[in-house]
């Protein structure tokens, strides 16, 4: 094992730790608090670091156990989470450029419909990258249910795409 810094390992997942607890709570003043009490849990077990495997899964599972603890204390509103702007090519036309925004708009709403196991899941593979050994680490499941849970969501995801494109809202 390396040793591990708090400067060099741990501050650079902030904008990680911080997009999984921004897709649970769906709220960016509480997904801050929730990655500063992550860093200072980190930090509180700093004797105990040498010992962890992974120190990306033991933050991203501590964060997403304080949004989960937060958002149920709280019965977080299920408000939507704004798409961040992407640079488009200039040969698009407005119109593509609507019907795209509006696509992207459409898929952050399935995502945010899914129950909470699901949509963190779809979070940490599909936005994150991770794997599936590192995503069954954090939540504490097994592989074989992060692939059913992401097949069930990207099924489900999917289809509510579909059903809205062939037959609109």
């Amino acid at each position: 094992m390396h040793k591990i810094s708090f400067r060099d390992n741990i501050l650079p997942l902030k904008d990680k730790l911080f997009r999984l607890a921004l897709r649970i709570t769906f709220d960016s003043s509480e997904a801050e608090d929730i990655v500063q009490d992550t860093l200072i849990k980190v930090w509180d077990k700093r004797d105990e670091w040498q010992q962890i495997e992974s120190i990306e899964s033991y933050c991203m599972t501590i964060t997403r156990n304080l949004a989960i603890d937060r958002s149920q204390k709280m019965e977080a509103r299920n408000m939507e989470l704004t798409p961040e702007a992407q640079e488009m090519p200039d040969t698009l036309t407005p119109e593509k450029l609507f019907e795209q925004d509006e696509q992207l708009r459409l898929i952050h709403q399935a995502i945010n419909s899914l129950p909470e196991k699901q949509r963190t899941i779809v979070q940490l593979r599909d936005i994150e990258g991770k794997s599936y050994k590192e995503i069954a680490e954090i939540l504490g499941i097994t592989e074989e249910q992060v692939k059913v849970n992401l097949f069930r969501a990207r099924q489900r995801i999917k289809t509510e795409i579909n059903g809205i494109n062939d037959y609109g809202l």
